[in-house]
Formats: structure tokens, sequence, C-alpha cells
């Protein structure tokens, strides 16, 4: 299969089947979607920015229990006032993967692969690349602007090949990816593997709110907007009555800390209370094609056999044999 020789770099280096991450989403990567995420192959990651460390232990410890011997990742959000503390669990329960995002990891590295820990940094740019390379990273993940969540300013498409230009690590593409049209995509554009975090919204395992499930099944291709650029951190969302007034804020020039304050805990509200009107409803622009809830290993295998499929047909037309 394409697949497993196009990911070979990435699968040796964790240790995983199939060259697929799901992404760190906090609130919504726990311990029961890491797991059958990396249950069905791929490596799942437990969000950590919005647990204490002794709530971080607990969903290591039981993503274990669910997953066995199957490698784990925790996402560790660098600009999060517990970065730290939980990156000292990481080390004690000694996870195999450790993605960081928010920040340049610095340090972090050096500590985390002392334990042994594989260190894959999150990358917008690629400088970013680069500098988290020479500190040591053992691949990075380079996410295009088509992503849920925080994101940066280039694409999916512009991004990925010149981070693979830039470093000698294998390259991860992110944002843009829910089938296997975008992963063989991914890997014509050089990538090792591929993140995916909007598909996996609609898991039979995700534990969000059914609200927030549901609006990312009904949404159609131009239901995302970007809010918090006037802030310095632009996060793509499903538009509803709280983007709408959080652009608004922006437009107008609103005060940063009124704005600030005002997305306060709106990610909460929604994948928790399942309030997606005046919630924060991450998700990228692909949520257009994530139209069924399936297991995530449905979700894996098809982006798998899909993107085996579609290089296989790009294999046959290069050799003229798809043409009359």
């Amino acid at each position: 299969m394409p697949v497993r020789r196009l990911g070979e770099k990435l699968t040796r280096l964790f240790g995983i089947e199939y060259p697929v991450l799901q992404g760190g989403m906090a609130w919504v990567a726990d311990a029961r979607l890491a797991a059958s995420v990396s249950n069905a192959g791929g490596l799942g990651i437990i969000a950590s920015a919005h647990l204490s460390p002794d709530e971080l232990r607990e969903e290591i410890e039981l993503a274990r229990s669910f997953a066995g011997s199957h490698p784990l990742g925790v996402n560790i959000m660098l600009a999060s006032p517990n970065a730290m503390d939980v990156a000292r669990v990481c080390r004690e329960k000694k996870v195999e993967v450790v993605t960081t995002g928010a920040g340049h990891p610095g340090e972090l590295i050096g500590e985390m692969k002392d334990a042994g820990i594989l260190v894959i940094p999150l990358v917008a740019s690629t400088a970013q690349a680069k500098r988290a390379v020479a500190a040591g990273a053992d691949a990075v993940i380079a996410e295009g602007y088509e992503a849920g969540g925080h994101i940066g300013e280039l694409t999916t498409m512009a991004l990925t090949p010149q981070v693979v230009d830039s470093v000698d690590v294998p390259v991860v593409a992110a944002g843009g990816i829910a089938d296997g049209r975008g992963m063989a995509a991914a890997f014509c554009l050089g990538a090792s593997g591929v993140q995916v975090g909007t598909a996996f919204l609609a898991a039979r395992e995700c534990t969000v709110h059914s609200n927030y499930k549901r609006k990312v099944l009904q949404a159609k291709d131009s239901d995302t907007q970007v809010t918090g650029r006037s802030l310095g951190h632009p996060v793509r969302v499903l538009k509803n009555r709280f983007s709408r007034e959080f652009a608004r804020m922006e437009r107008e020039g609103a005060d940063p800390d009124k704005i600030t304050a005002y997305g306060m805990g709106r990610l909460a509200a929604a994948v928790r209370d399942g309030d997606v009107e005046w919630g924060s409803v991450m998700a990228g622009q692909i949520a257009g094609l994530v139209t069924a809830e399936r297991t995530a290993e449905e979700i894996v295998r098809g982006l798998v056999e899909d993107a085996a499929r579609v290089l296989e047909s790009l294999r046959v037309c290069q050799k003229g044999e798809c043409c009359p």
C-alpha cells in the first residue's frame, strides 16, 4: 500500500500502523477518543490545556487502560499557565509523544527527550519549523489556515511543501484534511503523514455535546469565520451569535481586555453545555465534508484506504492506463 510506504518515516518514529495523528483539541481530545484512535492504528492525543495535573494523570491512566500498549500522545499548550506542570505528568507517566502549540517549546524539548518522549511542535511558518528542529524536535506539524481553533496565516497547500524543504525531520500536514483525498494531497506535498481534528469531532467516541457534534455535521463550506485577529490570536470557529458579536467588537475597535473577557469560557460552554449559539464552536473549513458520525476506526481506515485509492489512480494515470 503506497500509504504505508509514504508514511513510513512517521509510523516508524511513533511505532504506529498508520501515519494519522488526532488533533489535541482542548476540551475535546480526552482519554476515550485518544485511545480509540490509537487502537485504530493512528496516534491518539490527549489535550491538557484545560486539565489540572491530577486530571491529566487520570486521563492518561484511563487511556492506557483502553489502549494497552498502543502509543499515546499529550498536547501541551505552551501559553497555558499549567504547561510545565502537565509536562512533569507526561514525564512521570512516560507518554510516548508530546505535541506542542502556542509557543516555542525551547527547553521543554530537552526535558522530554531526556525522558524518552518524542516532541512534535505545531508550526505555522518555516521560521518556526527551523527553530523547533534546531532545538531538537523529532518532527513538526505544519498547520495551515484552514484548520479549526488557533491558526496561522499560511494555507496548508502553501505551508507544507515549504516546511518540508526547510527541515530534515518528518513533517505532518494539518488543516483542511478530512478524507483520503486530503491525505493523498499531503503526501504529494511531501508530508509524511497528517493530523486530523474536525473529522474526529464526529467520531462516535468523541464526547462533545450532541449539539456541538450536530452543528459540525450540518456545516457547509462557508460556515466558518476567524475571530481574534485584533488580539493576535486568530481562531477559526463555526459562525453563530457569539462569533458574530466577537467580530463586531473587533471591527468597532472595542477594548482588547473587554474582547478577551467576552471570549472567556466560551469553548467549554459549547463542548460541555451544548451552547452552540453563544459558545465557541471550533472547527475547520473542511467541516462541510464531515457529514456522518463514524467510529474512530472507521475514520482512520477511511482516510488510509481512500488515500491509497487516490494514489493508485494517480499512478495508473501516470502510466497512461486511465486514458482511452
